[in-house]
């Protein structure tokens, strides 16, 4: 799915100043998708994947609402600030929180 932003060539959005930290986070939650992935092709007890499959959709989960405060105390607010009107900014983030709260 794209947004008119994410067909813009190059466009830096306000997580640029934290994209080291953030590019960490994931690479940590990559290895732990690895390790979950080792885990079932060594017959790792059930119970003991699970555990690890809820670590890693927590850690994800705390990506994207990081990411989710980001959108509205940035792109809304400037939305706002510039006098345009934040309501489609708003809906992408509504429509992101839906998104997210789906099993």
């Amino acid at each position: 799915m794209t947004t008119p932003e994410s067909t813009h060539d190059h466009v830096e959005y306000w997580y640029a100043q934290n994209k080291p930290a953030l590019l960490g986070r994931l690479r940590r939650i990559e290895g732990q998708v690895r390790g979950v992935h080792r885990m079932v092709d060594e017959d790792t007890y059930c119970i003991d994947v699970l555990t690890q499959i809820a670590a890693t959709t927590k850690a994800l989960q705390a990506v994207a609402v990081g990411l989710l405060e980001g959108h509205l105390a940035h792109c809304v607010v400037d939305a706002a600030r510039e006098d345009a009107d934040p309501t489609a900014k708003v809906k992408e983030a509504t429509d992101a929180v839906a998104r997210l709260m789906r099993v």
